[in-house]
C-alpha cells in the first residue's frame, strides 16, 4: 500500500463550511488508501484503466483551477472510484486562455496553472491515492498570440519567412503570400487554420523535427512515469493521422492512447490506427438514443414543420450549411485547394472546380484517410463514391466527367496524382464537416435539440435496444479500452439536459400545448426566427431554472452559430438586442414562469429515470467511462463556456460521505452520485468483469413491459435500466414482466437488496430505483 499523505489545512475549492456532518480530507484519504468504501486495490498501478474524471484546468486570475487545485481533489476522486484523472491541456497557452487549446510553447508547462513544480506535486499526490494521469494533447495547431513573440517559432517565421529555421513548423502557402505570412485585418490568410479561427495556425506534424520538438516535454513526462495516457485533440486536421499515431505510439510505448475522432453514422474508426479508441462521441449518441421514444418522431416533426416552416429532413439543412461554410468562413481553405487543382491540370477548369466544391460538401464523413503513395483502402473508395453520388444530383450532366476526375485525384488514382491534393482535400473536408454541420446546421434544425450533439445524427430520432447491443458487442470485440462519455467540454448541452428533453418524445401532445401557451403568453410578438424560438423553449425546459445571464449567453452563441440573421463575423446588433430583450421578458413574466415550472415538475419523475438509466448504461457498457467534471451529480449546463464553470466539489464530497456512511439518497443528485460511485468502484475492483478481456451479453426481459428494460451482463455483473418511463406508466407498470438473469443469488450494489433469480420480477427489481447493478451474493464488494 501507498503511504498516507497529510491532508492540507485548507478546504477544497467550493467546500462548504465545516459542520456536524462534514467529512474531513483525512478521512477520505484514509478511506481511499485502506480500501474502505471504494478504496484502491494494491495492484492499481498495473491495472487497466477503469474510469476517468475530466477536469477543466483554468489559469485566469479570477477563476483559477490549476495543478494545486486539481491535486486537492485526489482523495475525493479516489473515493469516487476512477483510475485516471483526465486533464485539459497542460502546456503554456496564450495569455488569458480559458481552455488551454491555444498552445504557444510546447517546451513549458503552463505557469498560469502552477508550472512544473506544481505539476510534479500534483502527480505525486495523485500517485499516492492510486490515480494516474490522462493528458490532452494538441498536435494540430498553435496560437498566434498578442504579443506574437510569446510564440517564438511563429515570431521567427513572421520575421524571416521561408528562410526561418522554423519555416517547416507551420502549414503556410508561401506562394499565395508572396513569400510572407499574411495575417488577419492584412487580407486573406495564407496558412491553414484550426477550422476558421485565424488565431490558431496549423502545424506540420508530418515533419519529424516538428513532431520531436512539439512532443519532447510531454514524452518526457511519460518517460518519468508522471503521465500515463494521451488524448489527441482533432487528429483529422493532420496531414497523416495514422502516421502521426504510429510515431506517437512508438515514442510512448504502452501509453493509453485515445483520439478525439468524430465518427458519423455507420462510420468506424480506421482499424489500422494504433490507439485504444475514441473519446466516446459515438457511444454518447447510442446511449442517449435508447431513452428517446420512436413513437414521438412523427408528432414532433409535424409540429416542428408547422411552427418553423422548415424541412422535415436534416439533409437539406446540412447541405445548405456546408455550402455556406465553403463560401464564407472556410473560403481560404477552399481557394487553396482550388489552386492546387489548377496547378495539377495546368489551367482553370470552372466545371472541375465546381465539382470539387460539391464533392467536399457531399462528403458523408469527416475525411477518407487516403495516404499518398498507397492504394486507397476500400472504405475510402466507398466514402468518395457515396460523396460523388450525392454531388452528382447538384451538378449539370456535362460536369459529371469532371466530378469523376476529381474523385480519382482525391483517391490518388491515375497519372496526374498529386500528394498535396490528396492531403489538402482531406484537410479541407474535415473542417467543412465540423463548421458546416456541428457549428451551423445543428443550430438551424432543432426538431429535437437533444439529438443535435457532437458526433450525433439529428435525423436518427431514436436507438433501439438491438442496435445498442450490437454497438456494445462491437466495442467489446474491437475497441475494449475506448472511452465512453455523456458530457464533454464540447457538448452542446450536458447529459441531464438531454435526459429531460428526451421525455418530450413520450409527451408530444402536452409539449405542443405548452409551447403554444408560452408563445401566446410571451412578451409580445416574438422577434426570434422560428427555429431559434423553438430552441429557446426546449432550452428552458431542459436546463430549468435558468438565470437571465446564462440564457442570454446561450442564445447569443446559438443565433451567431446558425449564421442566418447574425454571426460572429457579421453581427446584426438590432436583431440580437431584440432576441435578448424577448428572452428577458420571458423570464420576467410570472405567469409564464409559474406555468413552465409546473410543466417541468410534470417531467421530473420521468427525467429521473432517464438520468439514472443513461448514466448506468454508460458506466457499465464496454469501454472506459469518463465522468465530465461535476456530472457525478446532475449536470444541466449548456454549451461552453457554461459547461466550464467552477464546480462545487465541497458539496459533492459531502454527499458522497453521507452515502458512504449509510445515509439513504434524498434526491436525484444523491441517486446519480450513488450510481456513479458504486459502478466506478465495481469496475475498479473487478477488471476481469469490465476490462479489456471482458465480454458483453444482452439480458432478455419477458412480459408486457419487456421493451422498457435494457440489460446486459459484464462478466459476473448485470446492469439493468428502465427506459421510456411514460409508456411504462401507461401500461400499468411492471406487472407480469420478468428478467432472466441466468443464475441464483444476486445483490444489488446500489440498494443492497437481494434477489434469488434466475428469473426476477421487474417490479421488485426496480422497487427503489429505476436501475439495478447486480453482483453474485457472495461478492462483498
Amino acid at each position: 500500500m501507498y503511504a498516507a499523505e497529510p491532508a492540507p489545512e485548507e478546504p477544497l475549492p467550493g467546500a462548504e463550511p465545516p459542520g456536524e456532518e462534514t467529512v474531513s480530507e483525512d478521512h477520505l484519504a484514509e478511506e481511499a488508501l485502506t480500501g474502505v468504501s471504494g478504496g484502491v486495490p494494491a495492484d492499481h498501478a498495473v491495472a487497466p484503466p477503469s474510469g476517468t474524471y475530466r477536469l477543466q484546468l483554468r489559469g485566469t486570475p479570477h477563476e483559477r483551477f490549476g495543478f494545486a487545485e486539481a491535486a486537492a481533489l485526489a482523495p475525493y476522486l479516489a473515493s469516487l472510484g476512477v483510475s485516471h484523472v483526465y486533464l485539459s491541456p497542460i502546456l503554456r497557452a496564450a495569455p488569458g486562455s480559458t481552455h488551454g487549446y491555444d498552445v504557444v510553447d510546447h517546451s513549458r508547462l503552463a505557469d498560469e496553472l502552477g508550472g512544473a513544480e506544481a505539476f510534479g506535486a500534483m502527480a505525486t499526490r495523485f500517485r499516492a491515492h492510486g490515480l494516474r494521469l490522462l493528458v490532452d494533447v494538441v498536435p494540430n495547431h498553435m496560437a498566434i498570440p498578442v504579443p506574437r513573440d510569446l510564440n517564438v517559432p511563429f515570431a521567427a517565421v513572421v520575421a524571416d519567412g521561408p528562410a526561418s529555421p522554423y519555416a517547416s513548423w507551420f502549414d503556410i502557402d508561401w506562394e499565395a503570400g508572396g513569400g510572407r505570412v499574411v495575417l488577419p485585418g492584412e487580407g486573406e490568410v495564407n496558412y491553414r487554420r484550426f477550422f476558421d479561427i485565424d488565431g490558431l495556425i496549423g502545424l506540420r506534424q508530418e515533419d519529424p523535427e516538428v513532431f520531436e520538438r512539439t512532443h519532447a516535454r510531454l514524452l518526457g513526462l511519460v518517460e518519468e512515469g508522471l503521465v500515463h495516457g494521451l488524448r489527441i485533440d482533432h487528429p483529422d486536421g493532420l496531414a497523416d493521422p495514422r502516421g502521426y499515431l504510429r510515431r506517437l505510439a512508438e515514442a510512448a510505448a504502452g501509453v493509453w492512447l485515445l483520439v478525439e475522432k468524430i465518427t458519423t453514422g455507420e462510420e468506424r474508426l480506421p482499424p489500422d490506427w494504433p490507439c485504444a479508441g475514441t473519446t466516446g462521441y459515438d457511444s454518447l449518441g447510442m446511449v442517449g438514443g435508447l431513452f428517446v421514444d420512436p413513437a414521438g418522431e412523427k408528432p414532433l416533426t409535424d409540429y416542428y414543420v408547422s411552427l418553423t416552416g422548415g424541412p422535415r429532413d436534416f439533409e437539406e439543412v446540412e447541405r445548405d450549411a456546408r455550402l455556406h461554410a465553403a463560401s464564407s468562413c472556410l473560403k481560404p481553405e477552399i481557394d487553396r485547394l482550388v489552386r492546387v487543382l489548377r496547378r495539377m491540370v495546368g489551367e482553370r477548369r470552372p466545371g472541375m472546380e465546381r465539382a470539387l466544391v460539391e464533392l467536399l460538401v457531399a462528403m458523408p464523413v469527416y475525411r477518407a484517410y487516403v495516404v499518398p503513395g498507397e492504394d486507397a483502402p476500400q472504405r475510402a473508395v466507398d466514402v468518395l463514391n457515396e460523396a460523388a453520388r450525392r454531388a452528382r444530383a447538384h451538378l449539370p450532366e456535362d460536369a459529371h466527367a469532371d466530378l469523376e476526375a476529381v474523385v480519382d485525384l482525391a483517391l490518388g488514382r491515375g497519372e496526374r496524382t498529386d500528394a498535396e491534393f490528396i492531403v489538402r482535400f482531406q484537410q479541407t473536408s474535415a473542417p467543412l464537416a465540423a463548421k458546416g454541420v456541428e457549428d451551423t446546421a445543428f443550430y438551424r434544425w432543432n426538431r429535437m435539440a437533444a439529438l443535435n450533439e457532437v458526433g450525433g445524427v439529428p435525423g436518427r430520432f431514436s436507438v433501439g435496444a438491438e442496435d445498442f447491443h450490437s454497438h456494445c458487442i462491437r466495442l467489446a470485440r474491437d475497441w475494449p479500452l475506448t472511452m465512453t462519455t455523456l458530457s464533454t467540454h464540447d457538448t452542446k448541452r450536458e447529459e441531464d439536459v438531454r435526459a429531460w428533453l428526451s421525455v418530450l418524445s413520450e409527451l408530444p401532445g402536452e409539449w405542443v400545448e405548452a409551447v403554444e401557451r408560452w408563445r401566446n403568453w410571451g412578451p409580445g410578438t416574438s422577434p426570434l426566427e422560428p427555429d431559434l424560438e423553438y430552441l429557446l423553449w426546449q432550452t428552458l425546459v431542459g436546463a430549468w431554472p435558468l438565470t437571465t445571464g446564462r440564457l442570454e449567453e446561450f442564445l447569443t452563441k446559438a443565433m451567431r452559430e446558425a449564421k442566418t440573421r447574425t454571426s460572429w463575423l457579421d453581427q446584426d446588433p438590432a436583431y440580437e438586442k431584440a432576441v435578448l430583450e424577448y428572452a428577458r421578458g420571458v423570464l420576467a413574466d410570472p405567469d409564464l414562469v409559474t406555468d413552465m415550472t409546473s410543466f417541468v415538475a410534470r417531467l421530473a419523475p420521468y427525467a429521473r429515470v432517464n438520468t439514472l438509466g443513461q448514466k448506468l448504461v454508460q458506466l457499465a457498457m464496454p469501454g472506459v467511462p469518463d465522468v465530465y467534471q461535476g456530472c457525478e451529480m446532475t449536470g444541466l449546463a449548456l454549451v461552453d463556456p457554461d459547461n466550464r464553470r467552477p464546480v462545487d466539489y465541497g458539496r459533492r464530497r459531502e454527499h458522497l460521505f453521507r452515502l458512504d456512511t449509510g445515509r439513504l439518497p434524498k434526491e436525484v443528485d444523491d441517486e446519480k452520485l450513488l450510481v456513479t460511485s458504486r459502478t466506478l468502484r465495481l469496475r475498479r475492483s473487478h477488471p476481469e468483469w469490465f476490462g479489456p478481456t471482458a465480454g458483453y451479453e444482452p439480458i432478455a426481459a419477458h412480459g408486457p413491459a419487456a421493451e422498457h428494460v435494457v440489460g446486459f451482463a459484464r462478466g459476473e455483473a448485470v446492469a439493468l435500466v428502465t427506459r421510456l418511463p411514460v409508456g411504462l406508466e401507461r401500461r400499468g407498470g411492471w406487472k407480469g414482466t420478468r428478467v432472466d438473469v441466468r443464475r441464483q443469488g444476486w445483490r444489488d450494489v446500489l440498494t443492497s437488496c437481494t434477489h434469488m433469480g434466475p428469473i426476477l420480477d421487474a417490479a421488485r427489481l426496480f422497487e427503489h430505483l429505476p436501475v439495478a447493478l447486480l453482483v453474485p451474493r457472495e461478492i462483498d464488494r
